[in-house]
Formats: C-alpha cells, structure tokens, sequence
C-alpha cells in the first residue's frame, strides 16, 4: 500500500491553526484530569478560566472514532496529534457533536450511545434504547439527536437537555444502517442494506403522526454509504456487493441513474460542499473521487479507508485508514495526499466528525 510520502507537519499547511496556549490547556485537561494543588486550589481556579477562555476560542477539532480500541479521540488537525481520549460503548461505529462542541454523540450497534461531554472528556451517560435495537447511525441537528436502531427497523430522536427519547418511527425494512437529513430537518433518508432500499421520510420535523414514509428500491445490492445533493434534488448511495452507486431523484422517489464502478467495498460516500464532486470510500482498495455532473471518476487514491469525511470548506479530506492505524489527508485541490494523523498502534481509526470552533 502506498503511504503518503509527507510527515504529519505538512497537515498544518491544510488546516487552520490552534495557538499553543489553547492547545497546552486542552491537553492538560483531556490527559491530566485535573491539576496540582487540589480542585478547590488557586492552581485549580486558573486551570478552569483558562480552560474555559480555551473552550470560548475554540479552534477547529477532528473527531475520531478508535474501533479497535473503543475510545474517541479529539484531534488538534493543525498539528496533526491527537490531543486526548475517551473510552466509549463497546465497538463504537458512528460519531457525531452539537455545533457548539460540548457534546458528542458515539454509538455502537451491541453497546447503545455514548453521550460525552468534551470539555471534561468524560462520558456523561450511556443511552441504552433497548434489546437487540442494534443503534448505528447519529446525526445532530435541531437541538436533537437522530439515530438509526437496526434491530427495530426503526430511526428514533434523542433531547440530550432533557434525556428523553422523543419519539421513534418504524420503516419496516430491514437494516436501517445509515441516515442523512435534509437541511431543514423535514426529510430524513435511510439506506436499508438488508431490504436493498431506501426510506424517504417526509413532514420529520413536526414529528408523529404527520409523518409519511416511502420505500424506494436502491437498485443495487446492499446500500449503505449515502449522501444527499447540496440542493437536496438527489441521494447518492453506494451499494456495497455489488460495487456501484445508485442516484435516487428524491423529488420523484426512483432511480434516476446507476453507475457501475466495479469498486470491491464501497461502504461511505459524501459529497463536497459545492455539490461539485463525490468521495467514495472503498474500504478494500481506495478513494475515489468523482464528477458528480458528469458522473464520471476524476481520479483515485491508493488508500483503503473505513470511512472518509470532507472538511466543510471543501478544500481538504480525511480518510481513516483503520488497517494502518492512521488517517490520510487529501488536498481536494491538488488532488494528493498530503499528510497523515497517527492515532496509535492497534487503535483502528474509523468514522470521523469535524468540529468547526469560533
């Protein structure tokens, strides 16, 4: 396999800088958990202030699920170093944050949902939705927490201020794996790789019984990577035994195009934010980038990620390379691969979220 040819410090040409000042308090807090002297002594006062100017100013964060060594790790990306860990549920898939970085959210099929308060790097609570839910997929928005429970062939939201699930609905197919929402919250998207479909959920953001549920067939063999359009007009969805991409009019609720790859594990997708390209990560060979107008493959990368996530500006890639205990940084501009992010021997580097700070 090939390695990136550039050290770690070239990362910090790709991403915004974090001062060193908030970069030694963040540490300190994340690996210490505490200070001399004491919580109640003056040395523990400074090291709140000056922990919570940090946290005020915060600069962009990496969040990076460890599979194999079920902890959450927070990455400084400027630096390239992780800057502390968090043990989590058991085999932890999925990770997501509020906006403003307090909370993130890990969840993992045989073991519930971690909520973890990142400020004092601790997990607050374990949501425990059920037996044989098997919970998958998080996503943030809205104040709320969505998720995907496999085992009740439901998706279900969470009030984190509260700690109350809000409500659950059943889509009646098989392995709702992976999820994405509209901007506007009103229609959230299933892939459901044990039917082979797709459930569109229109009216989600008032909730029951005001809801509607569609199942679309995916045109492939078990979808699972998916993403939608920037404009919302159409869903992405990798299917993974068959190596190809499915195109769903979400307008019309069909199949609009299918794309055959002949890709070996197609198991996560997303586009940039200008709707210009999509990334697909093929966790058995590579990378690939492609024209989402064309539908064309522009280029891809001797890599086999877990998962790949696309900064929101759109200029740079992350791709967690579990095998290699590492995550490989792609400048979508130049189209190379440019750095990496150790994250330790044996920690298996899986789904990855970016937190954007002040």
């Amino acid at each position: 396999m090939r390695r990136p040819g550039a050290t770690i410090r070239r990362a910090a040409a790709l991403a915004l800088s974090l001062s060193a000042g908030a970069a030694a308090v963040a540490f300190a807090v994340a690996t210490a958990g505490g200070v001399a002297g004491g919580a109640g002594s003056p040395a523990a006062e400074e090291a709140r202030a000056a922990e919570a100017t940090a946290q005020s100013n915060a600069a962009p964060r990496l969040l990076v699920l460890l599979r194999d060594t079920s902890a959450l790790a927070v990455v400084d990306p400027a630096a390239g170093t992780v800057l502390g860990q968090v043990p989590t549920v058991n085999g932890p898939h999925e990770v997501t944050a509020t906006p403003d970085g307090r909370l993130a959210f890990v969840a993992s099929p045989s073991d519930g949902i971690s909520v973890i308060d990142l400020e004092t790097m601790t997990e607050l609570r374990r949501l425990d939705i059920g037996a044989g839910s098997v919970p998958h997929d998080v996503r943030f928005a809205g104040g709320r927490l969505y998720f995907t429970v496999e085992g009740y062939k439901a998706i279900g939201r969470y009030d984190p201020e509260v700690d109350a699930i809000d409500w659950l609905l059943g889509l009646g197919q098989d392995g709702a794996h992976m999820m994405v929402l509209s901007r506007d919250r009103d229609t959230i998207i299933t892939a459901n790789r044990g039917s082979d479909t797709v459930s569109i959920v229109e009216g989600a953001a008032a909730g029951p019984p005001d809801w509607q549920v569609t199942t679309v067939a995916a045109g492939g063999a078990y979808p699972e990577g998916l993403d939608l359009s920037p404009d919302g007009g159409e869903l992405w969805t990798a299917t993974r035994r068959d190596g190809g991409v499915s195109i769903i009019d979400v307008g019309a609720k069909t199949v609009s195009q299918r794309l055959e790859l002949g890709l070996a594990d197609p198991n996560r997708l997303a586009f940039t934010p200008d709707g210009a390209r999509v990334l697909i990560s093929d966790s058995a060979t590579s990378v690939v980038v492609m024209d989402a107008a064309a539908r064309t493959e522009i280029t891809r990368f001797d890599l086999a990620p877990n998962a790949v996530l696309v900064r929101p500006d759109g200029a740079v890639a992350f791709a967690a390379l579990r095998g290699d205990d590492r995550v490989a940084i792609i400048d979508l501009e130049t189209l190379e691969v440019t750095g990496e992010i150790p994250t330790g021997a044996d920690s298996g580097p899986g789904c990855m979220f970016w937190l954007a700070g002040e």
